[in-house]
């Protein structure tokens, strides 16, 4: 399947699965004509080419109005190019049990609204995880989180995505172990307090007072995870025990934005995990026995 968005008006709908054509036709119905059929003109070209003749076609047109329809044109063209390319990059990422027959007409059209001036690819890929994960289930990701990455600009996603490399799954979820800005671990990755500020003033994460953050209820002795690693922690006396998390915890948006944003892990992080454990008088004995999966 090709997905070459300046290929889209020669796809054949009738060769891709269900959900894909599904999705395209939703899209199509909200923002007025993605491209039903993918066979005819872009619509924004269609309809500024036709504005420009009609006008052309009076008496006298001043170079001034003419200049104004040529920028419109232009400018519709822009946002309508943005769309199809933002749209083809999530189709492959549409599954075959998708259902974007559910998605809402309005959480299609403010996601659009929100991003059909977005060109740069690496945003464009990140907006369309955001849709292909509301085709596969609607309600995966809120206006809320949209109208957030709506906000952010290729540095703040760049900063979000460092920190989230530094985050452990534990039960389930995804917390960035920020202990000690800092030291260098974070520094060579542009983690430090402004940078943990900045994000918390866009809503994607919280930032904790000098105590910070613990995770109640923790057992003697388990596993925590860090990019699918088994990664072991125990205390000297049975729990529960109270599980140091530092001075960053995810917000409800990041925490939607953490599987999507591209993170990768930090080379020798969990070495450093594990010397501030120890300092913490927990116990990180590697002689275990076989770890459950993740």
């Amino acid at each position: 399947m090709s997905t070459d968005p300046g290929k889209l008006a020669l796809v054949d709908l009738g060769a891709l699965a269900k959900p894909v054509t599904t999705l395209i036709e939703k899209v199509s119905d909200a923002v007025g004509g993605l491209a039903k059929p993918f066979q005819i003109r872009r619509v924004a070209q269609a309809e500024g080419d036709a504005e420009v003749m009609r006008a052309r076609t009076r008496i006298e047109v001043m170079d001034i109005e003419e200049r104004a329809l040529n920028r419109f044109v232009f400018e519709e063209a822009k946002k309508q190019a943005n769309i199809e390319a933002i749209t083809a990059k999530a189709l492959p990422e549409v599954t075959d049990d998708a259902n974007p027959e559910q998605m809402e007409d309005d959480w299609i059209t403010n996601f659009f609204d929100k991003c059909r001036l977005i060109s740069d690819e690496e945003m464009q890929t990140l907006w369309a995880r955001i849709l292909a994960g509301e085709a596969n289930v609607p309600g995966t990701f809120s206006r809320k989180i949209v109208d957030i990455v709506g906000s952010l600009d290729k540095k703040d996603a760049e900063l979000f995505r460092s920190l989230c490399g530094y985050a452990f799954n534990i039960d389930g979820r995804a917390v960035p172990l920020i202990y000690d800005l800092n030291t260098s671990i974070y520094e060579q990755n542009s983690i430090d307090l402004e940078t943990v500020s900045h994000l918390s003033s866009l809503g994607l994460v919280h930032v904790g007072g000098l105590t910070g953050y613990v995770l109640p209820g923790f057992p003697q002795q388990r596993h925590v995870y860090y990019y699918g690693q088994p990664v072991w922690i125990g205390f000297d006396k049975p729990g529960p025990h109270e599980f140091r998390l530092g001075n960053v915890l995810l917000s409800q948006a990041g925490k939607q934005l953490v599987p999507i944003c591209g993170s990768r892990a930090v080379a020798g992080f969990i070495d450093y995990v594990r010397e501030i454990w120890r300092s913490f008088g927990y116990r990180t004995d590697p002689e275990v026995a076989q770890a459950p999966s993740a």
